[in-house]
């Protein structure tokens, strides 16, 4: 047991539990209404939706997956950088519009959206029950986090012993959520990172002076994992994969329910533009983080014996934790711990929140209680957070992790298909609302497919085009078919008059701003 890393650990986990539950206070609303405490009341400036978007985007597993990405396979793991470059300018143009609808008719979810514009429940469910369904192992990864970290201290045994730290870390991230709903990540989202930019700092400093300088880290790196493999022989390989990795993503990215939620919490749209021109200062963290993958590396971590155990369990998902250890005196390893545990409690929190304002809204509103008052819906958002939390914890407890890993390696795949209900519904509901559910469904069908013709180990799918393979993202080559049947099916349905639903909002609605 590594006491010292443990101790600073726990210290720093007691703080955050402590602000979680007085986030309950902070900025006080009826938590008995769900705009309250799904949305904390959508008053949200920007600074603290800054820290709210930061801690919803860069989650735990970002800080153990990324580096792990570039410690395993190179450089395609750097696709995150303009994946996360091309977001930005798409949320700053196209979000501002579902905030201002979603202010102006109370919506609270992606789904609300949907039924108000295409007066379609049918179409509001399938975009819920995605959005539940790519949610849910996000969720469990992020538990994955913790456990790799607790896993680093020390904490080791087996059964309920051995799961313990985790089942305590899920006790306290469901009891401050339903106590104090989305105020609870969204405070502690500025400690979160606060600890990040601390570990980071000091990461990409003491480190390379360990290892003899960035030119000597460079140096140790085997060629084939500093650059793209370049085409041959007909075969696109890591360039189409790093292309089509870093596009899809971005449009995936703020599909997810907890992304729509971050925004929808702001207090105005002006907040999401300042923070879309800001968030990019994310991204120049996320580099140096991906680059704690070479260093791990350099520093020979996966040939230590101390971690041989580890990494044979976790793979290079062991690669910072061991970096850490490797590198720091043992309490500051500790607060390296206790950022990326931090790291998971927020977007953890956010993801269950989210998934449980789609169940109410959408599922339990919609075909259960049509009726239900506000503190109904309140009281079963909450129970629901619960249940989705706990579902994620029996996950990893009782499931091989790499089940959450296929599984999330679906989630981007399914929730792009969205997007024509959704993006394209912003702008215009010349779609039909049957043919953009058939689209949707073909769309996962079809990425699933690909998903699963490479044995659920990688997104990537080598489509073949004449005598050319394109390996690419299995999320971006399904999107277009959703799309073509969807444009296909409206103009079938429309030749015979099906009728189309009544959509609820105005142009003006999408202009909508409080300042």
């Amino acid at each position: 047991m590594n006491w010292p890393a443990l101790i600073v650990f726990i210290l720093l986990f007691t703080l955050v539990t402590v602000v979680g539950f007085v986030a309950a206070r902070w900025r006080r609303g009826d938590l008995n209404h769900i705009n309250e405490w799904g949305l904390a009341g959508r008053r949200f400036g920007t600074v603290v939706t800054w820290f709210l978007l930061g801690g919803d985007l860069y989650t735990a597993y970002t800080f153990i997956a990324v580096p792990a990405l570039v410690f395993g396979a190179g450089a395609i793991g750097f696709f995150a950088l303009p994946y996360t470059l091309m977001v930005y300018p798409f949320v700053y143009v196209v979000f501002p519009r579902l905030w201002s609808v979603s202010h102006k008719h109370g919506y609270v979810t992606a789904s609300d959206f949907v039924r108000g514009r295409y007066g379609s429940g049918l179409l509001a469910l399938v975009v819920a029950i995605t959005g539940i369904l790519a949610t849910m192992p996000y969720i469990a990864l992020q538990l994955v986090g913790i456990q790799v970290v607790i896993a680093a201290m020390g904490f080791t045994g087996s059964g309920l012993v051995g799961d313990l730290p985790l089942i305590i870390a899920f006790v306290i991230l469901a009891a401050f959520t339903y106590t104090s709903g989305l105020r609870a990540p969204a405070l502690i989202a500025i400690v979160k990172d606060l600890l990040i930019y601390i570990v980071i700092i000091a990461a990409v400093i003491i480190i390379p002076m360990q290892l003899g300088g960035y030119a000597h880290i460079f140096s140790s790196i085997p060629a084939d994992k500093l650059l793209l493999k370049a085409p041959s022989g007909g075969n696109l390989g890591t360039y189409s994969a790093y292309a089509t990795l870093a596009l899809g993503s971005a449009l995936a990215l703020f599909l997810y329910p907890h992304c729509v939620n971050g925004v929808l919490s702001a207090s105005s749209r002006k907040v999401i533009k300042r923070n879309m021109s800001l968030l990019p200062a994310y991204s120049l963290v996320l580099a140096l983080i991906a680059l704690l993958g070479y260093m791990a590396v350099a520093a020979g971590v996966q040939h230590d014996p101390a971690y041989a155990g580890w990494f044979k369990q976790y793979g290079p998902n062991f690669a910072v934790p061991a970096l850490f250890l490797h590198s720091f005196p043992a309490w500051f390893a500790g607060v390296g711990f206790a950022a990326i545990a931090i790291g998971a409690l927020v977007p953890a929190a956010i993801m269950s929140i989210a998934s449980s304002n789609l169940f109410t809204r959408n599922i339990y509103k919609e075909y259960l209680k049509p009726n239900a008052t506000p503190a109904q819906e309140a009281r079963i958002a909450k129970l629901m957070s619960l249940i989705v939390k706990l579902g994620a914890l029996a996950f990893i407890l009782f499931l091989p992790g790499k089940y959450a890993i296929q599984l999330q390696l679906l989630g981007g795949v399914w929730i792009i298909q969205t997007l024509p209900a959704v993006v394209i519904g912003l702008y215009t509901r010349w779609l039909h609302r049957w043919a953009l559910v058939l689209g949707c469904l073909a769309g996962m069908l079809l990425g699933t497919g690909m998903v699963a013709s490479q044995h659920f180990t990688s997104s990537i799918y080598p489509l073949q085009v004449g005598g050319l393979t394109v390996p690419g993202y299995a999320a971006l080559y399904s999107l277009p078919v959703n799309i073509g049947i969807a444009v296909i099916l409206t103009v079938i349905l429309r030749a015979f008059k099906t009728p189309e639903g009544m959509d609820h909002t105005t142009p003006a609605d999408y202009e909508y701003d409080t300042e």
